[in-house]
């Protein structure tokens, strides 16, 4: 773990570890930082495809349940209406708001399983160097178990950057 004075150095210092070809590392920053996850290399989330297959699972199991129900199982006929394909404008609420409901059940558990929560403790979690990035501190985290870790190569590294202060936390 490696502490930055500001934003800027922990970008450019990002953009370097990100060169290097370390893959198990992250960010953390008291405020949000514009462009941070270019220079970290990361790519478009697939939370957004998951969340389009709830809602097309929504929407088709809406509608199949609608038209299976009051079209063939059992047909009720209001006021000389049709009982055909023609009724489907009557079950586009329905179908909006299941569509709504499970694509907000897909976010949170797509979500949940992509950054692997729940997790009660992580051993970040007791530095005391970590508690100064919900404050004032910029600090970079490089996993032990990514392939390019070498722990005093990565140490020597991180002081090349210009952290600032750099720690091992245990695990």
């Amino acid at each position: 773990m490696a502490e930055f004075g500001s934003a800027s150095e922990l970008y450019h210092a990002a953009e370097k570890v990100r060169d290097a070809g370390f893959r198990r590392w992250d960010v953390h920053t008291p405020y949000p930082v514009h462009g941070i996850d270019h220079a970290m290399g990361l790519g478009k989330s697939w939370l957004s495809a998951v969340v389009l297959v709830g809602g097309i699972c929504g929407s088709s199991l809406a509608l199949f349940l609608q038209f299976f129900t009051q079209v063939s199982l059992y047909p009720t006929v209001v006021q000389d209406k049709p009982v055909n394909l023609f009724t489907i404008p009557a079950f586009f609420p329905v179908t909006f708001e299941l569509t709504i409901l499970l694509s907000a059940f897909a976010v949170v558990f797509g979500l949940f399983t992509f950054i692997m929560l729940p997790r009660w403790n992580h051993p970040l979690f007791n530095s005391p160097l970590f508690l100064k990035f919900s404050d004032d501190g910029f600090i970079m985290v490089i996993e032990a178990r990514d392939p390019k870790f070498k722990k005093d190569k990565t140490k020597e590294f991180l002081g090349e950057l210009g952290a600032g202060t750099v720690e091992e936390v245990a695990y």
